[in-house]
């Protein structure tokens, strides 16, 4: 176990996932310059209770990623923006607020990838439902246009971008990224994309019946 820092958000970050953020707080800037200077990561983790920016520190779920500074862009007053890349999933074991920012007392829990060949399969089957569900978005999306060949072959790499990319509630993808093992990782992913599929072509459907109403010589 480790100290690490924390950086409450309303988002989920999964490892190998970039993010982007406007630091502009005077603790957070304090605690990303402290970064910087140690060429050390911290946590990002959902908020649970509280608020984002300003006001009391927020109470964060127990399950996060560490994210690594990987882009610096120095803003007048201190203000940065960063960009980071998430590491490894961590869960948090005691808190400290000695410091103006939040500090875990933390265990990396890397997903268990022993099981090789039904974390493949799982893969293989996720893999046409990531790329319907990117299809039917981007008929209902105009900013999505992301190509299906940048799906990466690796299993559990293809199911943290999948994650990433649902436009689900950040609560439920707190509970994707709290999976117990890959293979239940990777499979959870699946059917939640099953499910958003099936909402996306039913809310398609609809609009184009609702349009073909609209231009009806009946």
């Amino acid at each position: 176990m480790f100290e690490l820092p924390l950086f409450p958000l309303n988002t989920v970050l999964f490892p190998g996932m970039p993010i982007n953020l406007h630091i502009f707080e005077p603790r957070y800037k304090l605690m990303i310059e402290q970064c910087l200077q140690n060429d050390e990561p911290f946590g990002v983790v959902l908020i649970h209770k509280g608020t984002e920016a300003q006001g009391p520190l927020a109470e964060p779920y127990p399950i996060g990623c560490t994210a690594q500074i990987t882009q610096v862009e120095r803003l007048d007053g201190g203000r940065m923006n960063i960009l980071a890349v998430g590491l490894e999933r961590f869960q948090i074991r005691s808190l400290n607020h000695d410091e103006p920012y939040l500090v875990g007392t933390v265990e990396l829990m890397p997903l268990d990838e022993h099981n090789e060949p039904v974390i493949e399969r799982a893969g293989h089957r996720l893999r046409p439902w990531v790329e319907r569900y990117l299809a039917v978005l981007s008929q209902v999306a105009d900013d999505v246009n992301f190509d299906p060949d940048r799906l990466p072959d690796d299993p559990l790499a293809l199911a943290y971008l999948a994650a990433a990319l649902l436009q689900i509630p950040s609560d439920q993808k707190q509970t994707l990224l709290a999976a117990e093992g890959a293979a239940d990782f990777v499979t959870t992913v699946r059917t939640v994309y099953r499910r958003e599929v099936a909402l996306l072509s039913a809310i398609v459907a609809r609009d184009t019946i609702d349009m073909q109403g609209l231009f009806s010589l009946n």
